[in-house]
């Protein structure tokens, strides 16, 4: 399989399955309605990514944004029942993009960076050579799962302020598809926002790979 086709097709279940937890927490008459936000962090933990070469990250971002956007519409056609009779323009638009708890673009940024730096910062960590030396590490089949509870994590303790987006395609994506897609009701796509989600991941992307480099590669 292309590197392409693996990141559009990983991102797009990380799509139906994160966005999917989220319309099943916020969407009326769904079985889990108002389960709460542990329930939604838990979803989103289920997932892993990766690094990889800078000459492959446009195919990367390309695919990632395209299996998002996809994954939306499969979200869309998975809760088709729900979206008429949820009034919520915002817990609509919630169930596909991230938004702030207190609007706030400055501090919103910031708390973007903060998650996305330990993001990095962890999913380097966990399966560098230090952490897999034999009889002193863990095996290399277990860092997917630790990721996932970093996620996990991540979305428990940092979450709560701007839903925690820690990847620029997991909301431009699905909030492309909420812009497109016949929603009853869905109100606008907050497009005023989006640009907070895209460029807090990148800026807090890259300076937890510069901090992993300079303080364990060193």
């Amino acid at each position: 399989m292309s590197k392409f086709a693996a990141e559009l097709i990983g991102t797009m279940l990380l799509i139906i399955l994160g966005d999917g937890v989220v319309a099943n927490v916020l969407l009326n008459k769904s079985k889990g309605q108002n389960a709460g936000w542990i329930v939604i962090a838990t979803g989103w933990g289920l997932a892993a990514i990766g690094e990889f070469p800078w000459a492959d990250v446009p195919q990367y971002l390309a695919g990632q944004v395209i299996g998002a956007f996809l994954g939306g519409i499969v979200v869309w056609l998975a809760y088709f029942p729900h979206w008429g009779i949820t009034q919520d323009k915002e817990a609509i638009r919630g169930v596909f993009c991230t938004i702030p708890a207190v609007r706030r673009p400055g501090w919103n940024m910031a708390t973007e960076i903060i998650g996305t730096f330990v993001l990095l910062v962890g999913v380097l960590a966990i399966p560098s050579v230090k952490n897999l030396v034999e009889n002193t590490g863990f095996k290399a089949g277990l860092a997917p799962f630790l990721v996932g509870l970093l996620v996990w994590s991540i979305g428990l303790s940092l979450g709560g302020s701007t839903g925690y987006a820690i990847n620029p395609a997991r909301d431009l994506g699905p909030r492309l598809a909420h812009s497109l897609l016949p929603i009853p009701g869905k109100g606008h796509s907050d497009w005023n926002y989006a640009w907070i989600p895209i460029i807090g991941p990148i800026l807090g992307g890259i300076l937890g790979a510069m901090f992993y480099k300079a303080f364990w590669t060193a």
